[in-house]
């Protein structure tokens, strides 16, 4: 019987479109800018490009690495062990191992995050970490911000604030 499961296997494996990528790139560094000035930095060792695609997307399978700047030219660093580009929605999404490293140092960690490049808007459905310097923390399930922090929605949190006098809350 287990014969008769593997040919079964082997047909239904028939059907199953491959998707193969229309180029590949190693060593990706690449710059972007807005009226000549930087606003981010991504290092890649590999991408695929998958360009031919249905819905186009590029994937880097073995991690990125990305600096932000921001209007203050402050930077702001990110880095996931695969990152997937979905070239007509703008979505990134960014998988394993997910840090956000702000200038001021403030952590973020998660698991997976999505990056809306048109709104500028990050968000998560799952667990997330926020520490600062001081070992304040933020944490929970489920959270979305605007690119510089300032807007946060949290769905399931908990805090801990640490050196924190009255004057500053």
């Amino acid at each position: 019987m287990s014969a008769c499961n593997n040919d079964l296997k082997d047909i239904q494996n028939l059907n199953k479109k491959q998707l193969y990528p229309t180029g590949e790139a190693d060593s990706i560094n690449v710059v972007y800018t807005d009226s000549a000035k930087i606003k981010a930095e991504m290092y890649a060792v590999k991408m695929l490009d998958y360009a031919k695609a249905k819905y186009p997307f590029n994937r880097f399978p073995n991690g990125i690495k990305v600096t932000v700047y921001d209007s203050n030219k402050t930077k702001n660093y990110i880095v996931a062990k695969q990152a997937t580009v979905h070239n007509k929605t703008g979505i990134i999404n960014l998988v394993g191992d997910v840090k956000i490293t702000s200038h001021d140092g403030k952590v973020m960690q998660t698991q997976q995050l999505y990056f809306d490049q048109k709104n500028n808007w990050f968000f998560t459905e799952h667990y997330f970490k926020v520490t600062d310097k001081n070992k304040s923390f933020f944490d929970g399930l489920g959270v979305d911000f605007d690119q510089n922090f300032r807007i946060v929605n949290a769905q399931q949190n908990r805090a801990e604030l640490k050196d924190i006098n009255n004057e500053s809350l």
